[in-house]
C-alpha cells in the first residue's frame, strides 16, 4: 500500500480556493453584484430607473449593444497607421470629442515613421463613422 501524499484541492468555501478562469460562454451566466461607480454618463444612462434590476438591465443592454458595436466595426489600418495613432492616443483616456478628432490630430502631428501616408490616413478617418472611430480607439488598447 502506498503513501498518498497529494492534498486533496481546496474545495468552494474554503479560503484558499480560488475559482476557475471564465471562458467567454462562463462569463454570461450570472456572477453575483459588483459595486460600480455611477459618473455622468451612467447617471444619465439609468435615469429614471427605480431598482436594481431595472438599472442592471439597462447597463447590460448598453454593454451588449458596445459589443456589437465593436464587432461590426471598425478599419482596416497598416501597421504605420496604427503606430501613428498609438501615438497620438498614448495620452490614455480618449473622450469622444478627442476621438471625433483623429483626423486632425492626424494632419497636425509630426510622428513619422517609413510607409505612413498622414494624408491618406486623415482622409480615412475622415470618411469613418464615429461607431468606426470608437473602435479603432478601443483596439489600440485606449
Amino acid at each position: 500500500m502506498a503513501d498518498s501524499t497529494e492534498k486533496p484541492s481546496p474545495a468552494r468555501g474554503d479560503p484558499t480556493w480560488v475559482a476557475p478562469a471564465l471562458s467567454r460562454e462562463d462569463k454570461t451566466r450570472v456572477v453575483g453584484k459588483t459595486p460600480v461607480f455611477f459618473g455622468p454618463p451612467l447617471a444619465i444612462l439609468t435615469d429614471g430607473k427605480k431598482n436594481t434590476m431595472e438599472i442592471s438591465g439597462r447597463l447590460n443592454l448598453a454593454a451588449e449593444r458596445y459589443l456589437e458595436i465593436l464587432r461590426h466595426h471598425g478599419l482596416t489600418l497598416s501597421e504605420p497607421e496604427r503606430q501613428c495613432l498609438r501615438h497620438i492616443c498614448n495620452t490614455g483616456f480618449m473622450s469622444p470629442l478627442e476621438i471625433r478628432e483623429l483626423p486632425l490630430e492626424v494632419r497636425l502631428t509630426a510622428f513619422c515613421c517609413d510607409g505612413l501616408d498622414k494624408a491618406a490616413l486623415a482622409q480615412k478617418l475622415d470618411a469613418a463613422s464615429f461607431a468606426d472611430l470608437v473602435v479603432v480607439v478601443e483596439t489600440l488598447g485606449f
